[in-house]
């Protein structure tokens, strides 16, 4: 055992150059990259966080326009089917207008058409009873005898 003992002495002794060879090769690796690398690892850092704070803030700014957005467009919706129906409305008032103006004009037009009606039935009535007077006046002349002159036709007056 003393002689491995001796040899990882020997061992130690000629690696120490190498020890503090790698030793100050840490150091100024450390102090010229690994520090500079972990400074722009932890600007990177920072950039990124700044990069993921400022595109939540215009995710939920981008959602607030959105929303506003969707109740506008809501409220033009609305606006739009009130006036269509202001619009249906008002066209069926219109209808109905035009529908009662349309009747009124046909019963005039009716009123009128049986006035003229019973003018035209009054006036035929009036000329049958004349007529008939006329030719009853000739049938009780040609009954009680006083005779058809001579030329002179039924129904034709004298």
């Amino acid at each position: 055992m003393g002689k491995i003992l001796s040899q990882l002495g020997q061992l130690f002794l000629e690696s120490t150059p190498t020890i503090i060879f790698v030793f100050f090769l840490l150091v100024i690796l450390d102090r010229l990259f690994f520090r500079r690398l972990s400074e722009i690892l932890r600007q990177r850092e920072e950039a990124t966080r700044g990069a993921v704070a400022r595109a939540r803030e215009e995710t939920a700014l981008a959602e607030a326009r959105w929303r506003e957005y969707e109740m506008a467009f809501q409220a033009a919706r609305q606006e739009v089917y009130r006036l269509r129906e202001a619009e249906r409305r008002e066209a069926l008032q219109e209808r109905e207008n035009t529908l009662h103006r349309a009747g009124e004009q046909t019963q005039a037009w009716l009123n009128e058409s049986q006035a003229a009606l019973t003018a035209q039935a009054q006036a035929a009535r009036h000329e049958l009873e004349r007529t008939c007077q006329t030719l009853a006046g000739e049938i009780t002349e040609l009954i009680i005898g006083e005779g058809r002159p001579e030329g002179r036709e039924l129904g034709v007056p004298r």
